[in-house]
């Protein structure tokens, strides 16, 4: 019996401006607990399998994570209470390859979601987190909103300034999340929901089906993304080096 979440999401981008655009895919997640769980014979960890999850992909740098580990230090150190629970919501890898624009770790405890670590990666192969909690840590509901200061490079058509106000709604039947990106007039909002089932050997042959090649299709549809800003006549920002510190809130 398999102890993973599948989410046949959606997730939607809408850019704000003098140059907008926006689109909405299809996208496919898993919700785990790296510590616990068991998929079914099609999916994998530390393994190579047609879907798999690999520890080195999450909670550090890339390709040089420490998962679950990495996560327990990042809230001792933050001087945040210790988490009974910690769920990784993220795209597996499909036949070895994985590129996830943003993961979350969700933590929580038996009051509820306390904190989250939005992961954020960029198609230059670096990566920044953003710490996410309520100022009194408590349990974050659908109503509550959670700012970062913008500091690391995403998209090339975005300056590194602004802010991001990230709202979670996350029960036992679905996910949703809400990141509404702020600088000066311009900006984005971007969403990720979807209804969470039961990971199994007929959801991952459907969905590779549905979207063939997993995450090389994600990347190449965030370069079809960009080409279509480029025709726009949206300004191309070359990267900066990234973040000193991996993490920030």
């Amino acid at each position: 019996m398999s102890d993973v979440d599948y989410i046949a999401g959606t997730t939607f981008h809408g850019r704000r401006g003098s140059i907008k655009n926006r689109f909405a895919y299809g996208v496919d997640y898993v919700l785990l607990n790296l510590e616990t769980a068991r998929g079914p014979w099609l999916f994998s960890r530390n393994r190579g399998n047609l879907t798999s999850l690999h520890d080195v992909d999450h909670g550090g740098a890339p390709k040089a994570g420490r998962g679950v580990a990495w996560v327990r230090q990042v809230l001792a150190e933050a001087g945040l209470p210790e988490a009974s629970e910690i769920l990784l919501l993220a795209q597996p890898r499909v036949l070895g390859h994985v590129f996830n624009p943003v993961s979350f770790w969700l933590c929580s405890d038996s009051t509820g979601l306390r904190v989250v670590i939005a992961e954020v990666s960029n198609t230059f192969g670096q990566r920044h987190c953003y710490l996410c909690h309520r100022d009194d840590v408590a349990a974050l509901t659908r109503d509550d909103t959670v700012s970062a200061q913008k500091i690391f490079y995403v998209s090339p058509f975005q300056p590194v300034e602004g802010s991001y106000r990230f709202r979670f709604d996350i029960t036992p039947e679905k996910i949703g999340i809400w990141i509404d990106y702020s600088a000066g007039n311009g900006g984005l909002i971007a969403t990720l929901t979807g209804q969470r089932v039961p990971l199994s050997n007929r959801t991952i042959l459907l969905a590779c089906l549905r979207r063939p090649f997993g995450s090389r299709r994600v990347l190449a549809l965030t370069y079809w993304q960009a080409l279509k800003l480029r025709w726009k006549g949206a300004q191309f920002r070359n990267p900066p080096a990234p973040p000193h510190d991996e993490i920030s809130r």
